[in-house]
């Protein structure tokens, strides 16, 4: 069975303003996405896309959370929808925290874990999100483990070493191999 071809896109969290410019209005009018017409806007160019089957691609969006509910229920069906993160156990005192049961509540398949801005700016360690993606399998969601390096790392010469560490802490903490 050959493998499929996966395509994923993050959508950022920003709002990109508008510019006397052609090429910004139109960069605005079609990536932009802090809007709930934004949104839509990207949504119908997405359902609008000649994309072949599922058995051969399969393509995965990840909006901010706010606007899961939204693009679940307008995206088309052969395309799935993922949350751009969750937190690493169920529930507690986690405010502004997404759990799994919550993604699994809201019919989202997929989520996205490791993401090189959370490793930077909240300083998630290869533990933490190997702990991460262990929960989030454990609770039945499929998982986009993000590893990498910064650019100090890659000019440094350690983008071998970094990736590494990554993915072995991810393996050892969510498959048990060491």
């Amino acid at each position: 069975m050959a493998r499929k071809f996966f395509v994923g896109g993050n959508w950022k969290c920003v709002r990109i303003s508008s510019s006397t410019t052609a090429i910004a209005l139109l960069l605005s009018a079609l990536f932009s996405n802090g809007t709930t017409d934004e949104v839509k806007k990207l949504v119908s160019t997405l359902n609008g896309g000649d994309v072949p089957s599922q058995d051969v691609v399969e393509v995965v969006v990840s909006p901010p959370f706010v606007f899961l509910p939204l693009v679940k229920s307008t995206l088309r069906s052969d395309f799935h929808v993922a949350a751009q993160n969750c937190w690493v156990k169920k529930g507690g005192a986690f405010t502004g925290e997404v759990s799994a049961e919550m993604l699994v509540n809201l019919s989202i398949p997929w989520v996205i874990l490791g993401h090189s801005e959370r490793r930077a700016l909240l300083k998630e360690t290869n533990e933490f999100v190997g702990n991460k993606v262990a929960y989030a399998l454990s609770q039945g969601l499929k998982v986009i483990a993000c590893v990498g390096e910064t650019l100090e790392q890659r000019e440094a010469g350690s983008t071998m070493e970094v990736v590494a560490a990554q993915t072995k802490s991810i393996a050892g903490l969510a498959f048990g191999f060491h």
